[in-house]
């Protein structure tokens, strides 16, 4: 098993103040002869139908000190399988990639990124790393 990120209890605690039950920490998938494991699963009920939400984040903290570029490559490298994974063995869940709003306000506003988060439908969670908070989610 991967090692937490650094900011995988602070995601964790945004998602519980939004309405959300964590179900899995982490979600472990097998698929194709390949184990993956997406940090988070969470569940949240939608009364007027009844049924509930499913989604599924990988956590990143694009700390300062690290290549932002780098990063992004294994984040977006990382959504797309563990998508595809999802896809195969529980449709229903819906992938999102959580990055600190530090980050989305500058590395994730510069042309290249966006077109790659546009070209690749990258589903986004937007947390407050001080206030331990879901800022914004970008479908």
């Amino acid at each position: 098993m991967s090692a937490k990120d650094i900011f995988h209890e602070v995601v964790k605690t945004a998602l519980r103040k939004d309405g959300w039950y964590i179900t899995h920490d982490p979600l472990s998938i097998s698929v194709g002869g390949v184990n993956v494991s997406i940090d988070l699963a969470a569940e949240r009920l939608i009364a007027a139908e009844r049924e509930g939400e499913k989604i599924a984040v990988e956590v990143k903290s694009f700390l300062e000190n690290s290549s932002a570029i780098s990063e992004f490559h294994t984040a977006l490298g990382q959504f797309i399988n563990y998508r595809g994974a999802l896809k195969r063995r529980q449709p229903e869940r819906v992938l999102y990639l959580a990055v600190p709003l530090t980050t989305y306000k500058t590395f994730f506003q510069l042309d290249f990124p966006q077109a790659m988060l546009e070209e690749n439908t990258v589903k986004m969670i937007i947390y407050d790393i001080e206030q331990e908070v879901i800022v914004k989610w970008r479908n």
